[in-house]
């Protein structure tokens, strides 16, 4: 019995020596996790950002293929210019009555049957002010110039930009 009562004795003894833990390593431990809690702020934003960058070259390059299903089923003459797209100047494009259309007046056509709206991912979902590709026929070559230009901002993504040339890192923002 005394024996017992000393183990009690001891096995409390030891529970009045274990703390929890102090206010400085309780600190410590959220310090950490609000560091932790930044980075991982900082890197989100990144990666969103970049998302949105990427919607508008992914635009971009929609309106290039859209152009490109327009010349398979109207052909450009030699040496002619014409501009597809959805809009020009906060103005829809529409077909205009130019025979042969030239690069002071071109042809002119609207890709809203091969193309669904685009909105500004960079801009609030808004529209485009500018969405089209100047068509340019040269012995028997299509060159493709894309202009995507941003109505809330009133900035341009790509101006008469090469398809090649639709990258991310060729998105500024308006600063």
């Amino acid at each position: 019995m005394i024996e017992r009562l000393k183990e009690i004795w001891l096995d409390a003894k030891q529970m009045r020596d274990e703390r929890g833990l102090t206010l400085i390593e309780l600190l410590v431990v959220v310090v950490i996790l609000g560091i932790i809690a930044a980075i991982a702020v900082v890197a989100i934003g990144g990666l969103i950002e970049n998302s949105r960058k990427d919607a508008v070259v992914s635009d971009a390059k929609q309106l290039v293929a859209a152009a490109k299903l327009y010349t398979s089923s109207n052909p450009v003459q030699p040496g002619e210019t014409v501009k597809v797209g959805v809009n020009s100047n906060n103005t829809a494009i529409s077909a205009n009555t130019v025979s042969k259309g030239t690069e002071a007046t071109p042809r002119t056509d609207s890709l809203k049957k091969y193309i669904d709206d685009m909105k500004d991912a960079l801009n609030s979902d808004a529209d485009y002010k500018d969405s089209y590709v100047v068509i340019t026929e040269s012995n028997g070559t299509y060159t493709y110039a894309v202009t995507l230009t941003s109505k809330s901002a009133d900035y341009t993504y790509f101006a008469a930009a090469a398809p090649s040339a639709l990258k991310r890192s060729a998105v500024k923002e308006k600063e």
